[in-house]
């Protein structure tokens, strides 16, 4: 899914900017995102069910806020490098 996503924001971008630099930070940056939210939304509520937390209750605060930071630094982290 993600990089199906990304090839499709990748190519709407390019049309819409014409910058190919542009597309593939973005087209990365979205791997990265997606790559990083499966692994912990596995790795969040399996940790809070072995320290005996409702993972039900609280995994979806913590999954977003991790993936929305991750998510962020990718952005700019790629966007640093190519630029």
């Amino acid at each position: 899914n993600g990089v199906i996503f990304a090839i499709i924001s990748s190519l709407i971008v390019q049309l819409w900017f014409n910058d190919i630099q542009l597309s593939l930070i973005i087209s990365i940056s979205m791997v990265l995102t997606m790559i990083v939210a499966g692994l912990f939304g596995i790795l969040v509520p399996v940790t809070l069910n072995k320290m005996k937390i409702d993972p039900a209750i609280s995994s979806s605060v913590f999954v977003t806020t991790i993936t929305d930071v991750i998510g962020f630094v990718s952005f700019l982290g790629v966007g640093a490098y190519f630029l």
